[in-house]
Parts: structure tokens; C-alpha cells; sequence
């Protein structure tokens, strides 16, 4: 599976198996990718580039994994700055581990 790398820190991500660094303008490039043929984007372990896709109406449809963990504290999967943006809840689906996927579209 090809895989679109966005990092302000890593230094060689071309080192990685089938990587490609997304640079410069990552709103064209990102708009860009989405024009293509080859399935969703998905994006897997990191919140800020998920709020800024969100905040830049780059997401067609959220899935967020619910795990039943109870914890202390943790950072907010969205801020006050982006509680304007409006999703609509179009599946669930539960595992037997009691793990929740919910995906929802931009509404």
C-alpha cells in the first residue's frame, strides 16, 4: 500500500518502504491525492494533522476507533477552534472486544 508522509521532524522518510513525502502547499497536495484513483486516505496516529484536514474541509468521512479504557486525562480529539465544523453519524459498527467504530460525514 503506498503510503503519503507529512512531517515538519523526519529527516529521511524516503528510507520508508513505498513512502512519499508530502511537501510544500499540503492543502494542494492533499486535494491533489483525493483527485486520484487508488481508495480512501486514511491517516493513523496523528491528531494534528487530522484537525488541520478538518479545519481545512479536506475530510469526507471520520472513523474513530472507541476502546473501553477509562483514563486520566489525554489530549482533546477536537478543540474549541474546530467545535464549529458539524459531522453526521452514518455507521457503527462493534467488535466483540467492545471496541466501537462510529464514521460520521462532514454534515
Amino acid at each position: 500500500m503506498p503510503k503519503h508522509v507529512v512531517s515538519s521532524t523526519l529527516k529521511d522518510p524516503l528510507a520508508w518502504n513505498n513512502s512519499t513525502f508530502i511537501q510544500g502547499d499540503l492543502a494542494e497536495e492533499v486535494g491533489q491525492l483525493k483527485k486520484r484513483d487508488g481508495g480512501p486516505i486514511l491517516v493513523a496516529g496523528s491528531a494534528t494533522l487530522v484537525q488541520w484536514l478538518i479545519d481545512h474541509d479536506l475530510v469526507d468521512e471520520l472513523r474513530l476507533m472507541v476502546f473501553p479504557v477509562m483514563t486520566g486525562g489525554g489530549e482533546r480529539p477536537f478543540p474549541e477552534a474546530l467545535q464549529s465544523k458539524v459531522f453526521k453519524p452514518t455507521e457503527t459498527q462493534t467488535f466483540g472486544s467492545g471496541v466501537a467504530v462510529h464514521t460520521y460525514e462532514p454534515g
